[in-house]
């Protein structure tokens, strides 16, 4: 999807890709390194501002991973996550080590539900585990992120402190995580709004925002959060993740390219490529979209029911919000099944070549209903063999050659 003319006056949400890391510990969805080095090409030409790739101290292959989208990936920031340890750390800017744009992510947990039972550390101790993290990470990198673990469920005024605390420490983005989905949209867009007017300096540091979709609300919480201020998103191709996964880069995306008019804001992606994107990763980790995904799913742009296909023939404003095109997808699909209605059928028919009246038309329906009722969608042959095993008074007048 082009920019607009209008565009150039918007102003930009940076998109932070965690595909290749937060996207990749969703069980089953492990890549491998060079692996991950296709999909990192794929999504710098999509127009990711940020790719996270890896999670350097996890392990050997992360390492690797990470080092290899540093040396392919020139134009976008990559980034490499970090525990808020020295070992992590330093593990991190040494996977980072000639980047073209590196960037160090570390974070702590901050909710006292984690503190407690995860860190067991006091509110003190995570404090000054912060500044020392962030500190260290300048010494690689000066592009530096911190995220607050649990934020959502983080007492405000802690938070704030904490957000201060890597502010003075040199953090230049600071992430407000809904780890768990734990957020409705109402509540996300007050959290970020309070934070703005509690945190120093705040128009010099970029907010972001990371949604879990446990609730299944992980893109509106998101965009809730952008309307509220914040201008960088942290989500993933397909929403693939930990649990029920992150916010979706392409529901994010393309909410954002179709509703500018609540939402004035432009992203750098080339929504072209979501669709082959979207299915290289679906090849890479053997799992399918589903179906009825939004955007990129087989069914975003397929129509059965009759009434819908009768729209869409007279005008697919109809019907449909954004084009297949749009997205990367060829065209619209008009499937025939036991809810089509004649003037879908008809359009079909005559791509194959098939010209019908008006009474040789209800013939061949009355036999494709009887048909669609034992198979749940009519493809080219079944539509050849209803033409072909149709009475000569249904076809043709009556008349044979």
């Amino acid at each position: 999807m082009s920019p607009s003319p209008e565009s150039n006056a918007l102003e930009t949400v940076q998109i932070f890709d965690t595909t290749l890391r937060d996207g990749e510990q969703a069980p089953g969805f492990s890549m491998t390194p060079g692996e991950k080095l296709r999909l990192a090409r794929e999504l710098e030409e999509l127009g990711a501002d940020v790719i996270e790739a890896g999670f350097p101290i996890a392990s050997e292959g992360d390492f690797e991973g990470v080092t290899a989208v540093v040396q392919a990936c020139r134009r976008a920031t990559v980034a490499a996550l970090a525990r808020a340890l020295e070992g992590d750390v330093r593990r991190a800017g040494d996977a980072l080590r000639g980047a073209a744009r590196p960037r160090i992510h570390t974070f702590i947990a901050t909710s006292d539900i984690h503190l407690q039972y995860k860190l067991k550390k006091s509110r003190a101790q995570v404090l000054a585990d912060v500044y020392s993290a962030v500190r260290l990470a300048r010494e690689y990198a000066d592009d530096v992120e911190f995220s607050a673990e649990d934020a959502t469920r983080t007492d405000l005024d802690y938070l704030a402190e904490v957000l201060n605390a890597a502010i003075e420490a040199g953090a230049t983005t600071l992430n407000v995580p809904d780890t768990v989905g734990f957020c409705v949209p109402s509540e996300y867009a007050a959290l970020i709004t309070g934070l703005k007017s509690r945190i120093r300096d705040a128009d010099k540091v970029v907010l972001s925002v990371h949604c879990h979709n446990d609730l299944g609300l992980a893109v509106a919480n998101t965009l809730a959060a952008v309307a509220a201020g914040a201008r960088q998103v942290e989500c993933a191709i397909n929403g693939i993740g930990e649990r029920a996964g992150n916010a979706a880069l392409e529901e994010i995306v393309m909410a954002l390219a179709v509703r500018r008019d609540t939402l004035p804001y432009q992203t750098n992606i080339r929504t072209e490529r979501l669709y082959p994107v979207s299915q290289m990763l679906a090849g890479i980790t053997g799992v399918q979209v589903q179906p009825n995904k939004a955007v990129v799913g087989a069914n975003a742009f397929a129509h059965e029911a009759g009434i819908h296909q009768d729209g869409m023939l007279k005008s697919p404003l109809t019907y449909e919000i954004m084009t297949p095109q749009s997205v990367g997808i060829e065209r619209t699909q008009l499937v025939l099944g036991k809810h089509s209605g004649r003037h879908a059928l008809a359009q079909r028919l005559a791509a194959l070549g098939v010209q019908l009246d008006r009474r040789e038309l209800d013939g061949v329906y009355k036999r494709f209903l009887t048909v669609a009722d034992r198979k749940k969608v009519i493809n080219d042959a079944d539509l050849r063999e209803l033409i072909e095993t149709a009475e000569p008074a249904a076809v043709g007048g009556g008349e044979r050659a």
